[in-house]
Formats: structure tokens, sequence, C-alpha cells
């Protein structure tokens, strides 16, 4: 079986040194759609040097990691990425992300569920430097065709609708190109670039990665109701639900509570499709 469960759970965990600096930060944010307008003094922020911060979405590309594609190359893994889907990802901050750092980062198979016709792998990282812990984050990868093996189903991440009609609704634009340079912060999925492949998976054309719809959704959050001070998000969690092509639009409905905003975002060219749900920004 291309998935032995309990080989990839026994695993010794993988340990590697990372690093980052003002450049990788800068193209992650590009890579999101950042610096528009390129004169912003709110999108400085995230493109000039010199008033840089870090959103904290990053720690899912920093020094590339375990990664999606990364992460299925552990023991006990052997499946064809034209059958993964990104499920879900999310991310808990210990403390700002610095714009230069060295860290060590661990990377295991934290769980596999079976859901019939479909496994998901779950692959934790922690991330820690010399001042300590600076993010522990989750990927479930959906990997279709690999169920059945009579392992656990997992726990269910849906969340109840949020109420009422959103305190915020932004749509943000996804550049036709911006697959193409997303994948330059280390995501080289031939998904996201390579027609033929894509229509080996099922797609009419290459699909934005799941990840770059993440960040471009927390950059909004960040900058709509957190005053863009990225120092205030603590973790930030959501489930993948459907595609996005480079040149659409994404609607971003934001609602807001104490300590934390629930988002739904929606692809606005096809109807409102869902992209992203269960989605929790948690805050000071």
């Amino acid at each position: 079986m291309p998935i032995d469960a309990a080989k990839a759970l026994a695993a010794e965990p993988r340990s590697a040194e990372i690093g980052w600096d003002h450049k990788d930060i800068q193209l992650y944010h590009l890579g999101l759609g950042a610096g528009t307008p390129a004169t912003d003094p709110d999108e400085l922020r995230y493109t000039l040097e010199s008033k840089l911060h870090v959103l904290p979405s990053f720690a899912t590309v920093a020094g590339a990691g375990m990664g999606v594609v990364g992460g299925l190359s552990a023991p006990g893994i052997e499946v064809n990425l034209a059958a993964v889907l990104h499920g879900g990802q999310s991310i808990t901050l210990h403390r700002p992300i610095p714009v230069k750092g060295k860290a060590v980062t661990t990377s295991k198979v934290a769980a596999v569920y079976d859901k019939g016709k479909a496994a998901i792998l779950v692959l934790r990282t922690e991330v820690a430097d010399e001042d300590g812990p600076l993010w522990t984050s989750d990927a479930q990868i959906f990997v279709r065709g690999e169920g059945g093996f009579g392992g656990e189903r997992g726990p269910s991440t849906r969340l109840p609708a949020p109420e009422g009609e959103p305190d915020k609704t932004v749509e943000r634009a996804v550049r036709e190109d911006q697959a193409l340079l997303y994948r330059l912060s280390g995501d080289w999925n031939p998904l996201h670039a390579d027609p033929e492949f894509a229509k080996l998976a099922g797609f009419d054309r290459p699909i934005l990665h799941g990840l770059c719809t993440y960040g471009m959704t927390l950059k909004a959050v960040v900058d709509t109701l957190l005053g863009g001070d990225v120092s205030r998000v603590r973790g930030y969690s959501t489930r993948f639900t459907g595609i996005v092509f480079p040149g659409e639009t994404l609607r971003i409905r934001m609602w807001r509570t104490e300590g934390r905003v629930q988002v739904a975002v929606t692809a606005v060219e096809r109807d409102d499709a869902p992209v992203l749900a269960d989605t929790i920004v948690e805050h000071a």
C-alpha cells in the first residue's frame, strides 16, 4: 500500500536548520499580491526592507521546511502528486517572526486518517531559534484513492456558520501570473504551473496554491481588522474547500468576535464558489 500509516507515524522526526532574510519575506509577500499600490505606506510594510514586517503565514514557506511536497517523502508514504490536495492548514505563533532568522525545524507525520475514499495526512512542523519556540504548523494533506485501510476517521473541523451579516467584506484580485511568482517561495508542485499536469489532475488549467489563498486571506484580515499589526496574530487555521484559478477575484467575508475573526472566502467569478471555510484568525 502506498501509505503505511504505522511506519509513517513511527518514523523519527526529521530536523533541519533553516534560515531566511528580508529577500525571502519580500518575495513571499509579493507572491500574495502585496505592493498594490506600490507606494502605499501600508503596502510598503510588506515590500520595503527598511519598513518590513512579517506576515505570520510566512511560516508555511520559511526555509522551504518540510512543506506539503517535502512531507510526502516521509517514510511510509509514497503517493502520486496528481492525487494530492492540501486539505487544511493551521499555524500557532509563539512570538512574532523576525525579518531575519536562523532556526531548527522539526517535522513529523502527526496523524494519518482514513476517510474511506481518501487518506488525510497531518504533517506537523515545530520551529525554534536560540530564543525558543517560534511557531508550530499543521498541514492536512488530502490524498485521493488512498483510504480504506481501516484507520481512524479523525476529528471534524467544521465550525457553526457565523450569525448575521459579516462585519467586513473585501475583494482581492488574483493576478494571472501569481501562481508562477508564489511557487518561487518553495512549493514546486507542477499542478500550479504546468497545463498538462493540471489536466492529469482533473483541472482545465493550473490552479493557485491553497497556501497562497491562505496568505492573501490573512493579509486582508490583518490590514482590515487588526490595524495592519501582524504581531497581534496568535493563530490561524482554515479548511480548503475549493480551488482558485489565477485571474479570479477572492471575496473575503469577516465576522469579528472577542479575540478572533471567523472568515469565509469565495471565488467571485464562479458564483461565489467556496474556497476557504472554517477559517479562524486568533488575535490579541
